[in-house]
């Protein structure tokens, strides 16, 4: 499965790279994910929890950087990733690619190669999963243009922000909402495909 997602942040391209690339800053960003050793510069380990209504997952995964371009602001990360307590996992490639934006901003762009296997599989319906998805790069974008700030107070709580564990109960009224938007048609004229 291939998602898509958009972002700008208000800080140059230089500086976003920077801080994209540094897992002790990006990694508290995702939104149920918890750093748990740098193993060198190319790789690292964290844990990730989702629960969508009275499903609960939580993943160990392992993040290596696989391709890095510092003049074209490219990045590609490859994630295994696989639950704690089952047998299911996900197997991810994100690439980022960065551009600058008005008034000294960043775009960043991220493609992510998502395969599921267990009950990932069972439960990640594409719709599900790009409504699941869309809310925690949302949450994870804010939490970046939040660390790119320039008060250290407002660096924290971003964090702090996206570290509250998300609703299970706000992902499927997400879900939900983009289900029924699925339905109506909503997004089509601009090319989405349901």
């Amino acid at each position: 499965m291939q998602l898509e997602h958009d972002f700008e942040v208000p800080a140059s391209p230089e500086r976003t790279h920077e801080l994209l690339l540094d897992a002790e800053r990006v990694v508290p960003c995702m939104p149920g994910a918890k750093l748990l050793e740098v193993v060198d510069e190319h790789t690292w380990k964290s844990e990730l929890a989702i629960k969508l209504g009275p499903v609960g997952m939580q993943f160990r995964a392992d993040v290596k950087l696989l391709d890095r371009d510092d003049e074209a602001k490219t990045v590609r990360l490859g994630v295994s990733a696989r639950e704690t307590r089952g047998k299911g996992g996900a197997e991810a490639t994100v690439a980022s690619a960065l551009s600058p934006a008005g008034e000294g901003g960043t775009k960043v762009a991220m493609t992510t190669d998502l395969r599921f296997s267990g009950q990932a599989a069972q439960l990640g319906r594409p719709g599900v999963v790009k409504d699941v998805s869309n809310k925690l790069v949302d949450q994870f974008a804010e939490c970046i243009k939040g660390q790119l700030s320039a008060a250290p107070e407002e660096r924290a709580g971003a964090v702090e922000e996206a570290q509250k564990p998300i609703s299970g109960l706000s992902l499927a009224v997400s879900a939900l909402v983009g289900a029924v938007k699925r339905l109506l048609g909503f997004g089509r004229e601009r090319g989405e495909t349901t």
